[in-house]
């Protein structure tokens, strides 16, 4: 895992982002961070209002938490991210940041490439009826049950090239956890 300094946890709301996070950072000594702490209050109100977020809602968050991640990389850390990320274009910001952002140029003018996070994600999948269930009986989040419909509509599952494996939210927290550890020995 020397090549990747952030693993991703993504899903859809309710599909065990924070719980798997937060048991897989004290499991490998890496920093987490929960995405969700990082929305701005506007945004937080309009979900909580019951309405969907839009790119333009999510592509500030996501460009804050790029500089977060590239700070802790920076400075030598590697971080568990739990985001739901749900879209290709979002995982790319992750790892990329701002688009035009304009390039750097080293002493002999040559344009340097920007930095990338090295991201491997981990998507946890499931059944609507499944997360949904799980929604019901969450109490004390800004994301209501009736917008998880819409977090499936725009979810967008990683597929090649991006490096991701895909566990089901149905088998046991140790098992998903045992899998996570297993997958990170052979990249």
């Amino acid at each position: 895992m020397e090549a990747y300094g952030v693993l991703l946890l993504m899903g859809v709301s309710g599909s065990g982002k924070s719980t798997v996070g937060t048991l897989l950072a004290s499991e490998l000594g890496w920093k987490f961070y929960d995405a969700d702490d990082y929305h701005p209050e506007e945004n937080r109100m309009k979900m909580s209002r019951g309405i969907p977020l839009n790119d333009q809602d999510r592509i500030p968050w996501l460009y804050k938490l790029h500089g977060i991640l590239l700070r802790e990389i920076a400075s030598g850390e590697r971080v568990v991210l739990a985001c739901s990320a749900l879209k290709k274009m979002y995982r790319d910001i992750l790892i990329r940041g701002k688009d035009g952002t304009p390039r750097k140029h080293d002493e002999l003018g040559k344009e340097e490439e920007p930095p990338e996070v090295k991201l491997f994600v981990v998507h946890l999948s499931g059944s609507f009826e499944v997360i949904s269930g799980r929604l019901l009986k969450r109490k004390g989040h800004f994301m209501p049950p009736k917008l998880l419909q819409s977090q499936f509509n725009t979810l967008e599952p990683p597929s090649a090239p991006e490096n991701f494996i895909q566990i089901s939210v149905d088998k046991e927290l140790s098992e998903i956890i045992t899998t996570i550890m297993e997958a990170l020995k052979v990249q």
